[in-house]
């Protein structure tokens, strides 16, 4: 391992010193693959789009960023900006100078990249759905346009993952390996969730069984390799001690404050959409009409941005997770019943004029 972080120093050496001035550009590339959007940015406009891509999108989120975590516990990888620190094949303490920024410090393992394999994996969810839709219009004649279609979106998608995985690399957050180990794992459970249709009519029941069992295996598995005297919190001091600046570490990049917000998720998109709400506003008339869908892609947009707004205390840990849980929770009850049910109920009065 020391070969492929060695020579990853000198990538990331390289990156910051010869595209310094792209700095701007490689952080938003860097926000586009970060996981928090696909539910604030990603799933808001596609569920009000197409519901059943929407709800795979979730399912593909969730699923990828709990094997992210199973493997980051599994793989013990290094983040650059604290393995320069902490290894010693550098003589006399002749370690390089990696340059930190706002986002570096986060303080779960590196290995893969949780940016990079959401990032895939939701953008994997998107060019399957959009090629789908697109192919499906077409006349089967036209055979350049078939091929020029699915050239764009595809390059489309490899622009963003490897914008995104330069931009992790650049910010010293992660080795060159880590993001494409990253990027390869969400594409698998991307495509395995292409041959899962029935997620897209799971019941509640679906949905409580699977959130329980995605929480009772990581914490069973935490509570194994911790009688095995396996600390897989050793990342957390190591980040705090070589960060630049205590302020950029923060607790919602530790390992189970991704858990509790998938999970979060997950259980909301369960409740909302077996709702009353849901079923009689999206599954009515009106979840038919573009005007309505439109409606409701631009006001859950507007929420899910005010959702940012809502500071979750850090100073108990214990705490963070509830109420992360909960915050986590609203957002697809937010989105797939109560503003679909509010514009609902609105334009019934309408309606009722008109007749």
């Amino acid at each position: 391992m020391d070969f492929l972080h060695r020579n990853g120093v000198l990538i990331i050496q390289h990156l910051q010193k010869d595209y310094r001035a792209y700095y701007s550009f490689l952080n938003f590339m860097s926000n586009v693959g970060d996981p928090r959007n696909i539910f604030s940015i990603y799933f808001p406009l596609w569920f009000q789009l197409n519901q059943a891509v929407g709800t795979k999108m979730i399912w593909v989120a969730v699923v990828g960023d709990w094997f992210n975590l199973i493997f980051k516990w599994i793989l013990f990888g290094h983040r650059p900006y604290w393995w320069v620190q902490e290894t010693q094949i550098y003589p006399n303490h002749s370690s390089p100078c990696l340059e930190q920024f706002p986002t570096t410090c986060e303080t779960g393992p590196g290995s893969p990249s949780g940016h990079a394999m959401g990032s895939s994996c939701v953008w994997y969810v998107m060019v399957t759905a959009a090629l789908g839709h697109t192919i499906s219009r077409m006349d089967k004649s036209f055979t350049t346009l078939h091929r020029l279609t699915w050239s764009f979106l595809w390059s489309l998608f490899w622009l963003i993952q490897i914008s995104v995985c330069i931009s992790r690399v650049f910010i010293a957050t992660h080795f060159p390996h880590q993001v494409i180990l990253g990027v390869i794992g969400g594409m698998l459970v991307a495509e395995a969730f292409e041959h899962t249709p029935r997620i897209q009519t799971a019941s509640l029941s679906t949905y409580l069984k699977t959130n329980l069992f995605l929480f009772l295996f990581a914490l069973g598995f935490y509570l194994l390799l911790r009688l095995l005297d396996i600390d897989l919190l050793w990342s957390v001091p190591i980040a705090k001690k070589w960060c630049a600046n205590p302020d950029w570490i923060h607790i919602d990049t530790t390992p189970f404050a991704g858990l509790v917000r998938n999970l979060g998720v997950l259980f909301g998109l369960g409740f909302a959409i077996n709702s009353e709400m849901f079923l009689r506003s999206c599954r009515g008339e009106n979840g038919y009409r573009l005007s309505f869908r439109l409606l409701c892609t631009l006001a859950s947009l507007t929420t899910m941005q005010l959702y940012h707004f809502i500071k979750i205390p850090t100073h108990t840990e214990y705490l963070f997770y509830v109420l992360s849980f909960c915050k986590s929770a609203s957002i697809p009850l937010t989105v797939v019943a109560l503003v679909p049910y509010c514009i609902h109920m609105l334009m019934k009065p309408s309606e009722k004029k008109i007749h």
